[in-house]
């Protein structure tokens, strides 16, 4: 029997999705409300993987590449290591008490409880992508929070493709019990020698009563990879979620749209998202909130740069309940004449006493904020690039540190962008 320590109230999935497989099968076709269309039957699932008692023992290519997303082999400074390798689990490993952290698999195993948060976030029959994650029944990471425990340092994880043509499908839970704190770090990123992938991540993330979750995903693919990232929240009273989500190297394509409940009254998420559209991508990332408690608060941040590439920018918060406050903004820069923006904020109201807001701006850098930093003694490259860094920085609060050196080397190559 599962305790009421570990319910989800024993309600009809928050997604309303069937778990029979012959009804997801017939997802299998289903295309996504957004996104560019991706031949799935182009891709495989591959056989390899790798299996190592620690970071460390990973060869210098694979460290270089988990580097590139802020993950340190070391483990230095961190309460957990976790790696997947296309689509097996290559090393899992906590390192502090009040925090639990293994394969999906392996937590199925574990606790038996576990099955009613398992796809209750994200309907397996939302599209094509989802419905072979399930059909897969694939594995990825389970991270838990234990009650009351403030878990120190971040988790630091990273998800890996190692296979050319391969097709990733990894499926996650975190849960942050009641009062706990945890910060995770995930890095997406492909073996030097792979050039063209599918990868599809189905994650759920529960954080419940006065409770804490700070996520970074930073994505580091090769310019052929498609991604197809698929995320359900619910958050409880008074809980708060920081969701930071960084891009800043080419993909062929990255359609992303996480979805957030607010179910207990007090409960707060805040979603700042950093990207770069480069010559080629076409990137449609966006967010959406539902405000169902009342004196719950969101607010949706967006930065983007297109170098030549397509950017779409969405943004959707839905008051339902009274005494809720949204806050909405995208900002784009066109720094390439063959670059498109297009951002696509809404607002619904379904109670009174609501206060949503929302502003969007698109253009190209001022000349004359480039001629006023000249003017103080710098290069055109450098007023360019400095422009660009605050642009970037501009009230998007949280980050982590390790993420900061991305920003500064997408700076460099928009100096000469302009």
């Amino acid at each position: 029997m599962q305790t009421d320590k570990h319910s989800v109230k024993k309600q009809k999935n928050e997604a309303g999705n069937q778990t029979d497989k012959s009804s997801v099968s017939g997802s299998l076709d289903k295309e996504a409300m957004y996104g560019t269309f991706v031949d799935m039957k182009t891709f495989q699932i591959p056989d390899e993987s790798i299996r190592v008692n620690k970071l460390t023992e990973l060869d210098d290519v694979v460290k270089r590449s988990l580097a590139g997303v802020g993950i340190s082999a070391d483990g230095q400074n961190k309460s957990g290591n976790f790696l997947m390798y296309n689509n097996k689990v290559a090393h899992h490993s906590a390192a502090v008490d009040g925090l639990e952290l293994m394969p999906l698999s392996e937590a199925f195993k574990k606790y038996d409880w576990l099955k009613d948060y398992s796809w209750k976030l994200v309907d397996p029959e939302t599209d094509k992508y989802t419905a072979t994650t399930y059909l897969e029944d694939s594995d990825g990471y389970f991270i838990r929070a234990l009650p009351g425990k403030k878990v120190g340092f971040p988790v630091q994880s990273c998800l890996m493709i190692g296979s050319e043509k391969s097709m990733q499908t990894v499926h996650n839970i975190i849960i942050v019990e009641e009062g706990a704190e945890l910060e995770v770090i995930t890095g997406c990123v492909t073996h030097e020698d792979i050039r063209r992938a599918l990868h599809i991540g189905v994650s759920e993330m529960y954080i419940k009563k006065g409770a804490k979750l700070t996520f970074s995903m930073i994505h580091n693919w090769e310019e052929e990879v498609e991604v197809r990232p698929r995320t359900g929240i619910r958050i409880e009273e008074d809980g708060q979620l920081v969701n930071n989500y960084v891009c800043l190297k080419p993909a062929r394509s990255i359609q992303t749209n996480p979805t957030a409940r607010l179910v207990g009254e007090g409960a707060k998420a805040f979603f700042n998202t950093i990207a770069v559209a480069h010559p080629g991508s076409v990137l449609d990332m966006g967010s959406r909130v539902f405000l169902d408690a009342p004196r719950t608060k969101t607010e949706i941040i967006s930065r983007t740069i297109t170098l030549g590439g397509e950017m779409i920018s969405r943004g959707d918060i839905i008051g339902n309940a009274t005494e809720v406050y949204g806050h909405l903004e995208c900002n784009g820069l066109v720094l390439n004449e063959k670059g498109k923006q297009r951002a696509i904020p809404a607002l619904e109201a379904n109670a009174m006493n609501v206060e949503m807001t929302h502003e969007a701006a698109i253009g190209r850098i001022a000349r004359d904020q480039v001629e006023y930093l000249m003017s103080r003694g710098l290069e055109e490259g450098e007023a360019v690039g400095l422009i660009v860094r605050g642009f970037l920085s501009a009230g998007i609060e949280g980050i982590p540190e390790d993420l900061k050196a991305e920003i500064a080397d997408i700076v460099k190559k928009t100096e000469n962008a302009s």
